[in-house]
């Protein structure tokens, strides 16, 4: 099975070899049977590529240890999901499931028949291919899952504790998606540049394609967060680690990206500066794939791939890329240049463009931070590493006054101009709905000056965007005489980019309120307590009863059992443990948690006697954390309306007051 998967591998990739000079060849001579050729190749490539998925998996799920791979990522007891996880858990299966997405997505661009499209269609296809040439070609000579082993053992070495957890089934394969999604505006991007068709179309090709990308990456973050949030036993969910930062930078660029590619439909505008978002989008997809698959963190950062090798490959391919896609990108500058348009200051274009900014400023703060350890390394031979302290000072104000800015664009419309009554009108509301939060705050005892200006912002912010979509509503009402909910409904329904966005909008900022209450008000205690002692931690009060000990062939658990009492009320009974892998002497921190719209009870277990009757525990106090888990699941949800746009022409505005609506 494991010579078949392999053979499948080289013949995708001598498929992908062809298709790529095919699609060139057969655009340039205008020959269909040549053209067609290369589609027939792009299926073989995703179906060989899907048999070697196949195989693997087969060979994951059933032991079949004769696999190099398999042996080292997985064992006997290892539960069916994870061992189907294990498929993405390597470097060489994780490398074979993000080349498998590209395939796909291949094919799903070739048989897209948007007539539109038809010239950048060869040269994109052919870009696509030319990437999935170099996953192939890493895949078959340098990083293959079809290594087998000469003598076979009885039991694998075991997946790491770390990826036995939920977030392997949903972080990790989600994120690779996106990676490989965002191949494909990156394509049609570089199509746009080589078949000299510069104006909207290919923004039009590459729209929805770098929505489900975005929105991929972003859940992709958040599911992470989440994870580390569940298992590390640290009480925090986001700590600037260099892979969490390769992560977060392509999305910051593609979301510039969505917001001025709305501009550039509107008013023909901002060309170059779209085309280089997408440009750097897909390289930083591949320079934090770099970081990741090299030694270049090796102490830094905790989730680095153990096997490397892959250094000079990915640095090779984003040279390639980074400097091949931006001369072209400099070549063809004065054909991109945009009409003479002056931007109005109070106009929503003038806050995209300052959204542009500061998401640039961030990714660039990142970036330097990221990679100043290396920096330091080569210049003076020792790394300084950045603390997260510092990500927090400079990036937190940056994230805040985006949150602001999105209040503010809420409320105003594309280049028009308005009188300052109007502008006042606007912004009243929501400015009062956001003292009205600092009034309550200060009333609860809240004085520190950060976090009472972050809640006036978020209120500011929140309400705006609710303000807004309410005045909609009603315009459509009385447009057309139906209810408060029908005409809710079909706003929605009728503009689901629009309001998938507000959605969107009004995630963020739930997300930031739960950022900023665990960040300034978290507190923790430690304790020492002998069996049916307890220790009392805010208005909770723990028990610990006893130890518990459960022991297979390969792994251990051992966990503290805690009555929790709030008050006089029995609130739970929790059991936070640490998983041991006995083969390889790695053990894992599961706390337990308890949570609720105000506050989540996490519970460590730190250590423990030999005997069973002492425990070190660790509790800690996270205010609001569970509002960055629901603003996640409103982020993908408003993602997903705005994925699927509707028939704009259901948004229907009374003609008496369309000019004072149909822009804000």
């Amino acid at each position: 099975m494991a010579d078949i998967g392999h053979i499948a591998l080289i013949l995708a990739l001598a498929a992908s070899i062809y298709s790529a000079i095919a699609f060139i060849l057969g655009r340039k001579g205008a020959n269909p049977a040549l053209a067609k050729s290369a589609r027939n190749g792009l299926f073989a490539a995703f179906g060989l590529v899907s048999l070697s998925v196949i195989i693997l998996t087969i060979a994951l799920v059933t032991s079949n240890f004769e696999f190099r791979y398999v042996a080292n990522y997985t064992d006997r007891e290892l539960g069916l999901l994870y061992k189907f996880s294990a498929l993405w858990g390597g470097q060489a299966g994780s490398l074979l499931f993000w080349a498998w997405f590209i395939a796909f997505f291949a094919v799903l661009a070739a048989l897209w028949k948007r007539h539109s499209i038809q010239k950048l269609q060869p040269y994109a296809l052919a870009v696509i291919m030319g990437v999935q040439v170099f996953f192939l070609s890493l895949l078959v000579s340098v990083s293959t899952p079809f290594d087998k082993l000469a003598n076979i053992p009885f039991d694998g070495r075991g997946l790491n504790l770390l990826l036995q957890h939920p977030g392997m089934l949903i972080h990790a394969p989600i994120t690779l998606i996106a990676f490989a999604a965002f191949t494909i505006p990156f394509a049609y991007a570089i199509a746009a540049l080589l078949a000299h068709e510069l104006d909207n179309e290919w923004l039009a090709s590459t729209r929805r394609w770098a929505v489900l990308a975005w929105l991929f990456l972003g859940v992709g973050n958040i599911t992470g967060a989440w994870w580390a949030y569940t298992i590390l036993g640290w009480g925090g969910y986001w700590a600037w680690d260099p892979v969490e930062n390769a992560g977060l930078m392509p999305w910051l660029t593609v979301t510039a990206f969505l917001h001025l590619a709305l501009i550039q439909k509107r008013r023909h505008i901002f060309k170059i500066w779209n085309l280089a978002l997408i440009i750097l989008t897909f390289n930083l997809v591949i320079f934090g794939t770099y970081i990741t698959r090299s030694g270049m963190l090796s102490g830094i950062s905790v989730h680095v791939f153990g096997d490397h090798g892959l250094d000079p490959y990915f640095f090779t391919f984003l040279c390639v890329t980074l400097i091949g896609s931006m001369g072209l990108l400099f070549y063809r500058r004065k054909d991109l240049k945009g009409k003479d348009y002056s931007i109005d200051l109070i106009s929503r274009e003038s806050t995209y463009y300052l959204t542009l900014l500061l998401l640039a400023g961030s990714t660039l703060i990142v970036l330097i931070g990221t990679i100043f350890p290396v920096i330091t390394r080569a210049i003076t031979g020792n790394e300084i590493i950045v603390e997260p302290a510092f990500f927090d000072r400079v990036v937190g104000p940056i994230f805040l006054a985006i949150v602001l800015v999105i209040g503010i664009c809420t409320q105003i419309g594309w280049q028009r101009a308005i009188d300052n009554k109007s502008l006042i009108n606007r912004f009243l509301w929501p400015a009062i709905a956001g003292l009205a939060v600092v009034a309550i705050l200060l009333i609860a005892g809240i004085s520190n000056w950060i976090v009472l200006l972050a809640c006036f912002v978020f209120g500011f912010t929140f309400f705006s965007i609710l303000f807004k979509w309410f005045q909609e509503t009603k315009v459509r009402k009385q447009a057309k005489g139906e209810n408060y909910w029908n005409a809710f409904w079909k706003l929605l329904l009728g503009n689901r980019p629009r309001y998938g966005g507000y959605i969107i909008h009004l995630s963020i900022v739930i997300m930031a309120v739960g950022v900023i209450g665990s960040s300034f008000y978290e507190s923790y205690d430690q304790s020492i307590l002998e069996k049916g002692e307890s220790v009392i931690v805010n208005d909770y009060t723990l028990t610990f009863n006893r130890i518990t000990y459960e022991e297979t062939t390969s792994r251990a658990v051992i966990a503290a059992q805690l009555t929790v009492y709030k008050g006089d009320r029995l609130l739970a009974e929790m059991a936070p443990q640490k998983r041991i892998m006995l083969t390889g002497d790695h053990a894992v921190t599961d706390p337990a948690i308890h949570s609720n719209l105000v506050e989540d009870l996490y519970v460590i277990l730190d250590a423990w006697s030999e005997d069973g009757n002492t425990i070190l525990l660790t509790t800690r106090i996270e205010p609001l954390v569970i509002w960055i888990w629901i603003g996640g699941y409103l982020f993908t949800l408003g993602g997903l309306i705005a994925f699927w746009p509707g028939d704009r022409r259901q948004t229907v505005l009374p003609k008496s007051q369309s000019a004072k609506h149909k822009n804000g």
